[in-house]
């Protein structure tokens, strides 16, 4: 295959991964910017390795969170579902989160997925958009909420819901793009 075909060949995304993730948050970005040549490591809390999606579709990570902290990703990838409710605790991942827009790489939070880096204190004064539900929270912690399929500022992606899947990985592929 060709370099055009493959641009992102070479860099490393770090996905998030839990018990009730939402199914297609996380598998629809996983398998495109696969195909965009990018490897893609998810990562987990625990010892633990599989996870049940919010319908059902079991996800096996790559990695635990603890071994997260080592990898410095080209980008973070936040799915939705009620995973990001939990994984919002963990001091790692919101390491992870700061480290990620500390080094202006691409932070990308699909509807509650936009809940990883509300706690990590890193939407202060950003454009974001997410799942109705966490309107309020986004608001809140300082991000200036609209209502779009996606929205981008900086290096920062983020989309409401699956339906908005599309865009939000348009958004990911333009950010990634200009992070070269």
């Amino acid at each position: 295959m060709t370099d055009s075909l493959r641009p992102l060949s070479g860099r490393t995304i770090l996905m998030f991964v839990g018990d009730v993730y939402e199914d297609l948050e996380l598998w629809y970005p996983k398998y495109r910017l696969q195909e965009a040549g990018a490897r893609v490591v998810l990562a987990g809390p625990g010892e633990r390795t599989k996870y049940t999606g919010k319908h059902g579709y079991p996800c096996v990570s790559d990695i635990t969170i603890k071994d997260a902290t080592t990898l410095s990703p080209d980008g973070v990838i936040c799915p939705g579902g009620f995973m990001p409710d939990q994984l919002r605790r963990d001091p790692l991942v919101l390491a992870i989160v700061r480290e990620c827009h500390r080094r202006g790489k691409l932070l990308a939070a699909i509807c509650h997925g936009g809940w990883i880096p509300i706690s990590a204190g890193v939407y202060r004064g950003v454009r974001v958009t997410g799942s109705p539900g966490i309107k309020d929270d986004l608001v809140n912690a300082g991000a200036r909420f609209e209502d779009a399929p996606v929205v981008i500022d900086r290096h920062f992606v983020s989309s409401r819901r699956p339906d908005d899947l599309p865009e939000f990985c348009r958004g990911v592929l333009q950010v990634l793009a200009t992070q070269g």
